[in-house]
């Protein structure tokens, strides 16, 4: 009865201690007077809220009683931000992403290898959720040289530093060329599918492809997948094909095909760079399947760059045609020069992370605002090289240009861009969601408090390592992991998200 939090059944706990008094009774924390807002039943109020074990246990509109209360009159409490595509997935990154709001942080789009052991080094060390998918990049990465997560991401890599693990990411997410582009015969294409099998038998959260990564994987090999996920219902996070000019369509269509051939659903990340110019279309077309029953669903992040390893396959042969971009828009991160001819074939043959500017703000806009897009951040490891700014302010950007500035969405909206829309796509599948993305009687008590007026990114392209300003407190599963605008040291509340398939 506890576990449901019963008012009724604090109280009679609270008063047989031999230390109660009828003073002290009431909840363990009180969250008083702020401005809550409910995307999932659109509450848009002044409430106290009263949290108990973890979970949201009264939510009021007169004062709550509460063995500690905490003021938060003038903010907006909201439910906590979910990520589902974060390649920053060590404790710096969870630091930055907590600033920013984020509670749940999930790798859904490159996703691992082993997963029982990715989520294993994790278990009581994170200060937020986290949780991935099956990566068909790591699959095929194990199934042709035998390299897997498993073999980087150990716990002892993760003691002797964070650049070593930054090492270990970038050969897992970004393999070298011939990872990409091998084509697979019936035998390895039935070991890739059953390497994908064994991580979903694990708890992955659907299946993770990126496709530009790998143009090797033919088209019985990305069917293959796509039936797989179609029989264990889950979506495929596909980062589409690289496109043969800025207006193409042909990589939605294409992806598209093979989610109405299997049945399986479909997530679309970063369409706003994964489209340029033709944005807009991609979305319409979403749009248009979707009324006809297609389960496909799209996120988008709210800056004009991305990020990526120079040695992957973005950059082969006709890059700069097929996106209308030069060296000079390309920036090593680890030393923010712009490139050249002669400084990118010589990066191009050691390796390493470079952010690509090449958007327009009317093409992130359009994304951004779009009534379908969720707000995911796609952000790399926050670490001691230069990364790109959205591993730490995507959800203050959103609140600072789109919402304060521009006007361009609506504060609800945001909420469900950012919180209930993310744990809908999941909850199916994921147990934990259901209780997530909400603030009501019985969810989680994952919650961002933070101030409209003055909420703000910091992080730059210059100076990326920067937390979001404005949020004061965040909580996960009830506890603070940031008060008083700071990091609170000592605590991991979060816990392992795992699919129930």
């Amino acid at each position: 009865m506890m576990r449901h939090l019963r008012p009724l059944g604090l109280v009679f706990l609270l008063l047989s201690s031999p230390a109660a008094s009828s003073a002290e009774v009431g909840w363990e924390l009180v969250l008083a007077g702020g401005r809550v807002l409910d995307p999932e039943t659109n509450l848009d109020a002044v409430r106290w809220i009263g949290i108990h074990e973890g979970r949201i246990g009264e939510i009021s509109e007169t004062p709550l009683v509460g063995i500690e209360v905490i003021d938060v009159s003038g903010l907006v409490v909201a439910p906590g931000f979910i990520d589902l595509h974060i390649h920053g997935q060590e404790p710096r990154s969870y630091d930055y992403l907590a600033r920013d709001g984020v509670t749940s942080a999930l790798e859904l789009e490159a996703g691992v290898h082993h997963l029982d052991g990715f989520l294993a080094r994790r278990e009581g060390r994170a200060r937020i959720h986290f949780g991935a998918s099956a990566g068909h990049i790591p699959a095929r990465a194990y199934v042709f040289d035998g390299v897997g997560l498993e073999h980087f991401l150990t716990a002892r890599a993760m003691e002797r530093g964070l650049r070593l693990l930054w090492t270990g990411f970038r050969m897992w997410a970004f393999p070298a060329p011939k990872y990409g582009h091998v084509v697979a015969d019936r035998e390895h294409r039935d070991r890739i599918v059953a390497a994908l099998a064994e991580e979903l038998d694990q708890g992955a959260i659907g299946i993770g492809m990126g496709l530009a990564y790998t143009p090797g994987a033919d088209g019985p090999e990305i069917t293959a997948v796509f039936e797989l996920a179609a029989e264990r219902g889950v979506p495929c996070f596909v980062h589409l094909p690289a496109q043969d000019g800025p207006l193409d369509m042909a990589p939605l269509e294409t992806v598209l095909g093979f989610a109405r051939q299997t049945g399986a659903a479909l997530h679309v990340v970063h369409v706003n760079s994964s489209s340029q110019d033709a944005v807009a279309a991609y979305l319409k077309r979403i749009e248009e399947v979707r009324s006809e029953g297609m389960d496909v669903t799209v996120e988008a992040y709210p800056y004009t760059a991305g990020s990526t390893a120079i040695e992957s396959a973005l950059f082969d042969e006709g890059w700069r045609e097929k996106r209308e971009t030069d060296y000079g828009d390309l920036q090593w991160a680890a030393t923010g020069e712009r490139l050249t001819e002669e400084s990118f074939a010589r990066y191009r043959k050691t390796g390493g992370t470079v952010i690509i500017h090449f958007m327009k703000p009317e093409m992130v806009a359009t994304a951004i605002s779009h009534p379908l897009t969720m707000i995911a951040s796609d952000g790399m490891p926050m670490l001691d090289v230069s990364p790109h700014p959205r591993g730490a302010g995507t959800r203050a950007r959103v609140l600072a240009e789109y919402v304060r500035e521009r006007g361009t969405l609506d504060l609800m909206s945001a909420m469900r861009k950012m919180s209930l829309d993310p744990a809908r796509r999941l909850e199916a599948f994921v147990p934990a969601m259901r209780n997530k993305g909400r603030i009501r009687v019985g969810a989680d008590a994952d919650l961002v408090v933070f101030d409209p007026a003055t909420v703000r990114d910091r992080a730059t392209f210059e100076d990326p390592h920067q937390p979001s300003e404005g949020i004061p407190h965040v909580l996960v599963g009830g506890t603070f992991v940031v008060r008083d605008d700071a990091l609170v040291e000592g605590v991991a509340p979060g816990q392992a998200l795992r699919a129930s398939h």
